[in-house]
């Protein structure tokens, strides 16, 4: 079916053809070049990785030819099982380990699975070194070691609980206004390790938890990205039991949604404008999002006399300019939340924690906090054009269209206008212009999107 490589790592369906789909070869494969990449790189006699996987049908197959592909690299392996993508990403400098790699699809259904691929201190690979990956992979220019240097493997299956102590330890995190405040939640952990490691979080802040599709075993009740459509279950469940809010989040527990008390969507993109809202309120200073998320979080930061920047999609990309900026809080509009406080990741753990602190304070309802925040709407859309159309062409002809407004061509091409914007990117893969755009209501963003795709349709001749 599909196979994508990628700086990011290694993305695909299972079974079928070795190099169409994510195949056992092909995971030896890629594991042996991130191996073999990680000893060049450290320059180490002898190096560690950590290594966890979310709840996917294919996860033990997979994780097992990683593990032992890269002992036989001479790595040793730290097992943690049963994870989460964050989790391994604060057990990485924790354990002092040279690397890391996560075992999982995120967002995409079930038949997927990935290899994600991190650094000594647990985040992305930048481009250049993910570009290496692929090289070596290519040219299968791998050692393996002989059986006296052979790794060994470490099982440690208590690094959730690390993790949510870790979380609970935050300074802006406070248990007992949350337990205070007696809040009762449903979580939908989408049948992943959201489903442990989220209602034990929750349970640790005296929160009275229902529990949603939170059976560990890899069959995903609904589409897992988590979005309005997917989630009528946990809308009305949350109604039914007159619960305070509901939390969704995806299979590997770094995107985080959350439902209001009467059924209605929080709003993935203001997932990290409230969390932020009440970070800047107790340590003022910088944040970041992406150039495809909400303006919203713009006009929070100003708000609060910080300033806001906006980098190219990814999360790498996000968290270089957090880093140069200093931000005190950051992620991505899909419900991505980066807290530098304990990591370089995004984190639902995290996100949970300091939503929760931020609403007992506020002392209000979950509808009522959404409402406080400046009203966007967003409208996503593609066009699909011919291979023999360049699309690069179309992208400097928009950019000189509206030359006279305010242009960002860091990652495609996005115009600001004052009251709403547009954002154009190409896929790297096929002739498809995506464009996003956002308005004060969501007729205004759909007509603006409406009005670019005929724009972009004259350009090109079509």
């Amino acid at each position: 079916m599909t196979l994508i490589k990628s700086i990011s790592g290694i993305r695909g369906t299972i079974g079928g053809n070795v190099g169409d789909n994510l195949t056992p070869v092909d995971a030896v494969k890629f594991a042996s070049a991130y191996g073999t990449w990680l000893k060049s790189y450290s320059k180490k006699d002898k190096i560690t990785v950590v290594v966890g996987r979310d709840a996917r049908i294919s996860g033990p197959m997979i994780h097992n030819l990683v593990v032992n592909t890269l002992i036989g690299l001479g790595i040793d392996v730290i097992d943690l099982g049963l994870s989460t993508t964050p989790t391994v990403e604060v057990a990485v400098p924790l354990e002092k380990a040279e690397g890391g790699i996560i075992l999982t699809a995120s967002h995409n259904p079930k038949q997927w699975n990935a290899l994600k691929l991190l650094n000594e201190k647990g985040e992305f690979l930048n481009g250049e070194e993910g570009l290496k990956i692929l090289e070596i992979a290519e040219s299968e220019g791998f050692n393996f070691s002989d059986v006296d240097d052979l790794g060994t493997i470490t099982i440690n299956d208590a690094y959730m609980d690390i993790h949510i102590d870790e979380v609970l330890n935050l300074p802006l995190v406070d248990i007992e206004a949350v337990k205070a405040a007696k809040f009762k939640v449903v979580v939908d952990g989408v049948n992943s390790s959201g489903g442990i490691i989220i209602p034990r979080l929750l349970e640790l802040m005296g929160v009275e938890v229902v529990e949603l599709y939170c059976e560990p075993n890899g069959h995903f009740p609904h589409n897992p990205e988590p979005l309005k459509e997917h989630l009528t279950d946990i809308s009305e469940l949350v109604v039914k039991e007159k619960a305070h809010l509901g939390i969704v989040v995806d299979p590997d527990v770094d995107r985080l949604a959350f439902i209001c008390e009467d059924g209605e969507m929080f709003g993935e993109e203001y997932t990290l404008v409230a969390c932020a809202d009440y970070v800047l309120s107790k340590t003022p200073g910088n944040t970041v999002s992406n150039m495809s998320s909400s303006r919203a979080l713009r006009d929070v930061t100003n708000a609060h006399n910080g300033n806001y920047e906006a980098s190219a999609v990814g999360e790498v990309n996000v968290v270089e300019l957090m880093k140069k900026n200093n931000a005190v809080i950051g992620g991505e509009g899909n419900g991505g939340i980066i807290y530098p406080e304990l990591h370089y990741g995004r984190d639902s753990l995290v996100g949970v924690a300091l939503f929760l602190t931020h609403l007992a304070n506020k002392k209000m309802t979950v509808s009522a906090l959404r409402a406080s925040y400046p009203e966007y709407y967003m409208s996503k859309n593609k066009i699909e054009l011919t291979p023999q159309i360049d699309v690069d062409a179309i992208l400097v002809a928009m950019t000189e269209k509206y030359k006279n407004e305010d242009i960002t061509t860091i990652d495609g091409v996005k115009i600001d206008f004052a009251e709403n914007w547009v954002h154009l990117r190409k896929s790297n893969t096929e002739p498809i212009i995506r464009i996003y755009t956002e308005a004060a209501s969501q007729e205004l963003a759909d007509q603006l999107a409406l009005r670019i795709i005929d724009e972009i349709k004259a350009v090109a001749g079509i």
